[in-house]
């Protein structure tokens, strides 16, 4: 574990990689570790209360992660207070270096619970979260993601209010509203407006914004026009572990790294992950130069990562 509060060390602007179920698991992450690394790493985001469960077990490779990926968050989804608590302080003891609630996820299932996106309809709801989460994961930083409404862009002065006033460590905001998905672009003519909430109602809490980052330049610009401490980074990292770097790879790079992934992934995961969920990273990585389409259809009908390296041998 780093620091009590590592947000406070860290340089501006602060560049973070967004969480991402089934995408930004450890071998994912393991790849911008060695290449480029972002400010922050966060995990994927994990229900509280199956970790309270008996599916504990097949959870937790949803919360590994290596010294060379600090300082890393792990994020945390549910609806029960007290589940919070008790998570909270598995996860201080697992030893990351700060803690992030998910209430974006516009997921239903997610939603039935009450939790993701839906809280931003039940603030009294998300304030006995916080409350709750920061007394179990003591002293770990809390943070928060979120939305900038459920319906209505109307709905994100109240609500950002809402969670500024519990003294966040960081809360990044996905500039649309949950009806919104990723349907429409970014808001990202709202992001001085909570920059100005930001410094009437917490001062001290550091601001990111997530939506439509497609380079590093643009997340620059993004950072410099909106007044932000920075920006988080979601699908503008798929297949491109050099994001962070700023350095293009040329192709044969491109192809070895792919493989490397799926080589990591099936170590570490066989058994308990699907080897057909990397097929998701071979769309990513294989696109934009001519025969990728060919070499993505042969990738999709591999079953290992020994078919994967043959298959790419072949190409290149």
């Amino acid at each position: 574990m780093m620091s009590r509060n590592f947000w406070r060390e860290l340089k501006r602007p602060i560049l973070a990689m967004a969480p991402m179920i089934n995408v930004t698991d450890a071998a994912f992450r393991k790849m911008f570790a060695e290449i480029g690394k972002p400010d922050v790493f966060w995990t994927e985001f994990v229900p509280v209360d199956g970790l309270l469960s008996k599916g504990k077990e097949t959870l937790l490779p949803m919360l590994w992660f290596d010294e060379s990926e600090r300082p890393i968050v792990a994020q945390i989804f549910g609806a029960k207070p007290e589940h919070f608590e008790t998570v909270g302080a598995m996860v201080r003891e697992l030893g990351f270096d700060g803690v992030d609630i998910n209430m974006g996820c516009p997921d239903r299932d997610v939603e039935k619970q009450g939790a993701g996106a839906g809280l931003i309809k039940n603030p009294d709801l998300a304030r006995r979260i916080i409350r709750a989460l920061k007394k179990g994961a003591s002293p770990l930083p809390v943070s928060v993601k979120t939305r900038i409404g459920y319906s209505s862009q109307k709905e994100m002065s109240p609500w950002l209010r809402v969670l500024l006033e519990e003294d966040l460590a960081a809360l990044t905001v996905h500039l649309r509203t949950r009806k919104e998905m990723s349907k429409v672009a970014a808001h990202w003519e709202a992001a001085p407006e909570i920059v100005d909430m930001r410094n009437k109602y917490a001062p001290q809490t550091l601001l990111l914004g997530n939506g439509d980052i497609g380079s590093l330049d643009e997340a620059h610009t993004r950072i410099q026009e909106s007044g932000m401490d920075g920006v988080m980074i979601g699908r503008g990292i798929f297949g491109n572990p050099w994001f962070f770097s700023g350095r293009t790879p040329e192709l044969k790079e491109r192809l070895e790294r792919m493989t490397i992934h799926a080589e990591l992934y099936e170590t570490m995961y066989k058994g308990r992950k699907p080897f057909a969920l990397m097929k998701k990273h071979f769309n990513a990585y294989v696109t934009g130069f001519e025969g990728a389409k060919e070499l993505r259809m042969k990738l999709m009908e591999t079953e290992n990562a020994a078919e994967v390296r043959r298959v790419v041998e072949g190409y290149v």
